[in-house]
């Protein structure tokens, strides 16, 4: 991934924008509340503004259809008739209708707003939607806000707004945005987050976990920052520092909440089978849960004189046939029994060490870290298999969070181990050979082989000579006969840490009582617990979450005895919110269950869902839990959430090369590492759909995004797409050409009349083939998500539609509902230019014929005394004598039988025809 080589962000623009397009941008401005463009002008418009109108005639002149005045009509349209909206259960939903319900991955409303990266998926969605409304499905096709989270509390502490002002601002430019773009979703069921509402229902499943035992409280270290005395997220912490301020950030232990989420980590990992998933996003599901078979061994630790130190370390390893290999044992810095390990002579060493390693995270100390870094501790462990004493080192590539937070160093046959030896000048020894007896003896051989060096006469264990997984086998049962340890089945899966110390989120639904400090939930009746008011959201300094300064919402008193109490006043991480939406959008309005048992029976599970692969791990790792639980407790009747999972690739910022390198296409002083890289706000490579929509319309957005390639992704930087502002204008002068085929072309002014260009003639069978090739192309592109290839087999209609010499009503108005779903506003405009008076969304879909798909000709390879000189067309039933006058007459044949008798055809209906002249 390449990023500018400067710090200043630059948005990069399509081209010079047309003077009313950036007086449009300002008038946006000053409607939402920002101060004029140009002061010093009385609050008048700049000067761009002041040209707009001059501007204007040579857009008009140079657009290929009327998108501006067609596009804005149809969106009052459908909201005026609410034309998507999906009627309730018992409110004239037809249960005997099959359903589809189609889910875009829930979208943070930032103060940005969209790029044109985010239609991506939307497009995509909406152009499943409407197709299967079309062929009859009841469609559920919502749109909400995953509204709480850090961007709007790190802007309320920097200005002084409230989050809550923030976010609703946000929302309502993104929802602006997306009607811009035509979706069709039913805005009657949208939800936010942040509202009582909703989140009340948040608050009582977590009670619902709490209940179970899922839920509960534990010290775990978290990014604490001295100087702004706040707990930090870890995407707030850079190589070790905050990302405000640059202030060293170290880990500290605090009490949290935490999830139980490994409770359920087998039915996670189980599951993954039956879903209709990318097969990436289900290994990098099964990777995180990481689940494996090996056995949990005891080194008791002892001095360097052998004495016994009174400890017994436990180890996790997947690989017990190597214990003999076993040449030191590491442990976590953040061990617990490490403090009473450490020798005196190595004290300062290893304390100063445990200080340097709490600085980092855990991504630092394992998968981004190059070299390995311990201590020793000054103490040593007894191999249970050879009775000899290694060495006890600290080193940071071990994670008190994962296994036992120890681990017996193989180094002959682990890699990191192997580094971490030779670094240290530990002992290595080689305990398993390759089948094939080939090594590098230079590097660690990590694979299975024969044992080798691997027995004790003094502890009576002797695996010489056994494959790798027999002798596995053999050590674990020896270590449970002896009392050296148990088969273990261990998870990389860690429970949930739950917790923010922050303002903007989900309360807690649970008190401690002053006299006790024993924690009690809250009665169900007295959800929500809702947010104070703040005017103060900046951390407290003491590590203490902001809701402290709440003073009078955090004091209350314990209903059943009168005792006084306070509340939590840390909050819900961002993820609880978007861990059950989909299943508010079943019953958004429900005040008394979080959904209708008859709703949530009739549309789960959510038959498809696109998003970014950005999100395949945590939400919908999450997700799945909460929604096992609720399973397991009857709230819904299917064992997964998402049967089928669509990722969308990223759209990449548009460069030019220059030279040797790459350059943003807007300004040539800004270089580029490579030729295309993910757009973001921070990197200054945005481009914002308002202005394209402005430029070329809505549609064409639409249209260019699922033409730029394929939507599914199996590879997220191999099947990325690059912005390119001449791939947008192809597309708009395919919908110019569209539009003009049935409208017509201008009149002189670039207005165009009212009628169309259609005629009520029956259409010929070379029309209705051409047609019904076309239906059955796109249906079946639309129904395997290959949009790019749908939209191909519409462009080649519509080049041999001009080559006719009248446009049949009836073949134009199936292709134009063949359109709709890709260019919703133009399919609404043209049908109704053709009589109909109802929109369009709930027609049927048009349906292939199998009589004309069937090609009636074919081309017959012609030969000349046995040698291939040319092919005709010829109907399939074509005739030897009607193939021959053909081939007679035509322009290259025809010189080699013009003049000449014919001594023999040979004629192959189908295959070939081949003339013996005299």
């Amino acid at each position: 991934m390449a990023v500018a080589m400067m710090q200043t962000p630059l948005q990069l623009r399509l081209q010079p924008r047309p003077p009313a397009v950036v007086a449009a941008r300002h008038r946006r401005r000053l409607q939402s509340g920002f101060p004029p463009p140009n002061p010093r002008r009385g609050g008048g418009w700049c000067r761009c503004c002041a040209n707009a109108d001059a501007g204007k005639a040579q857009a008009k002149a140079r657009r290929a259809y009327p998108y501006d005045e067609i596009e804005p009509r149809w969106q009052r349209h459908w909201e005026e008739h609410r034309t998507f909206r999906t009627p309730d259960i018992g409110h004239g939903l037809d249960t005997s209708k099959p359903k589809c319900y189609i889910l875009d991955m829930f979208p943070y409303p930032s103060g940005a707003g969209l790029h044109v990266g985010h239609p991506l998926g939307y497009t995509a969605t909406d152009i499943l939607s409407r197709f299967k409304r079309m062929q009859g499905f009841n469609v559920l096709h919502p749109m909400g806000w995953d509204a709480f989270g850090l961007p709007a509390e790190q802007y309320a502490i920097e200005t002084g707004t409230h989050p809550k002002i923030t976010t609703e601002r946000n929302i309502n430019r993104f929802r602006s945005q997306l009607k811009s773009l035509g979706f069709s979703y039913d805005w009657d069921r949208e939800i936010s987050t942040t509202e009582p509402t909703y989140y009340k229902w948040t608050q009582w499943i977590f009670l619902q976990l709490l209940k179970r035992g899922l839920a509960y409280q534990a010290e775990v270290p978290v990014n604490w920052c001295p100087a702004l005395g706040t707990v930090l997220a870890n995407e707030e912490v850079i190589d070790g520092v905050s990302e405000r301020g640059g202030h060293p950030v170290i880990r500290k232990p605090m009490r949290q909440w935490m999830l139980r989420i490994t409770s359920y980590a087998d039915r996670l990992l189980e599951d993954l089978d039956e879903l209709d998933w990318p097969e990436s996003i289900k290994e990098m599901q099964r990777n995180w849960i990481g689940r494996s078979e090996g056995a949990e061994l005891e080194f008791s630790a002892v001095d360097k004189e052998g004495h016994d130190l009174g400890a017994n370390l436990l180890v996790y390893t997947t690989r017990p046939d190597t214990i003999f290999g076993a040449t030191y044992v590491v442990l976590a810095p953040e061990h617990s029994l490490l403090s009473s390990l450490i020798s005196e002579e190595q004290r300062v060493h290893v304390e100063e060490y445990i200080e340097l390693t709490a600085r980092k995270s855990e991504l630092e100390r394992t998968d981004l870290q190059k070299e390995k870094t311990g201590v020793f501790s000054g103490s040593y462990a007894k191999n249970p298999a050879t009775g000899e004493i290694v060495p006890i080192w600290v080193a940071d590539y071990v994670l008190g969070s994962y296994g036992t937070g120890a681990i017996m160093a193989v180094p002959a046959h682990d890699s990191r181990d192997h580094e971490f030896a030779l670094k240290y000048k530990l002992p290595i020894i080689k305990v398993v050979s390759p089948l094939n007896g080939n090594c590098d003896s230079e590097e660690a051989y990590a694979d299975d082989g024969i044992m080798i060096n691997s027995s004790s006469s003094s502890s009576g264990l002797n695996i010489d000579g056994m494959l790798s997984k027999d002798a596995a086998l053999k050590v674990t049962e020896w270590v449970e006969a002896n009392g050296f340890g148990k088969k273990k089945v261990n998870y990389k899966l860690r429970d949930w840490l739950f917790a923010r110390q922050r303002y903007w989120g989900e309360p807690f639904p649970v008190i401690y009582r002053d006299d006790t400090n024993e924690m009690l939930p809250l009665q169900e009746n007295q959800l929500p617990l809702t947010l104070p008011e703040l005017d103060d959201f900046t951390p407290t300094g003491t590590g203490e979450p902001p809701l402290t300064k709440a003073t009078d919402w955090v004091k209350t008193v314990e209903p059943l005895s009168g005792k006084p109490a306070r509340r939590e006043t840390s909050t819900m991480p961002q993820w609880a919110g978007s861990c059950w939406y989909y299943l508010r959008f079943m019953d958004p309005q429900n005040a008394s269950m979080l959904v209708d048992k008859a709703k949530e029976s009739y549309w789960g599970p959510v038959d498809i869902y696109v998003g970014g692969a950005e999100h395949s791990v945590l939400h919908l790792l999450y997700a799945r839990f909460w929604h096992k639980v609720l399973y397991d407790i009857g709230v819904v009747s299917t064992k997964e959430p998402f049967k089928c999972l669509i990722n969308q690739g990223l759209i990449l910022g548009e460069v030019t090369k220059v030279g040797d390198h790459y350059v943003l296409k807007d300004d040539a002083n800004i270089r580029l590492n490579a030729r295309a890289y993910k757009m973001s706000k921070s990197r200054g490579n945005v481009i914002n759909p308002d202005d394209v929509v402005s430029e070329y319309g809505a549609d064409s957005l639409r249209l260019y995004e699922m033409f730029m390639g394929p939507l599914r992704i199996s590879d997220v930087h191999r099947d990325s797409k690059t912005w390119s502002t001449g791939g947008i204008e192809g597309v708009h002068r395919f919908l110019g050409r569209t539009w003009r085929l049935v409208v017509g072309t201008p009149l002189p002014d670039g207005s165009y009349g009212v009628g169309t260009t259609v005629t009520d003639e029956e259409p010929t069978l070379d029309q209705l083939r051409v047609l019904h090739k076309c239906i059955a192309r796109v249906t079946e592109e639309i129904q395997e998500t290959r949009f790019n290839t749908a939209i191909s087999a519409m462009m080649e209609f519509v080049n041999a539609a001009y080559k006719w010499d009248t446009q049949p009503k009836s073949v134009i108005e199936s292709f134009i509902l063949l359109l709709s779903p890709f260019a919703p506003h133009m399919a609404e405009e043209l049908w109704f230019r053709l009589g109909n008076s109802r929109s369009l969304a709930h027609e049927q879909f048009p349906e292939g014929k199998s009589e004309y798909l069937k090609e009636s000709k074919l081309v017959l390879p012609v030969q000349i005394n046995g040698k291939t000189r040319g092919t005709i067309l010829v109907d399939k039933e074509c005739s030897e004598d009607d193939a021959f006058q053909i081939a007679a007459s035509d322009e290259k044949l025809s010189k080699y039988l013009t003049g000449k008798g014919i001594r023999k055809r040979i004629y192959v209906p189908g295959r070939i025809l081949n003339v013996i002249p005299r």
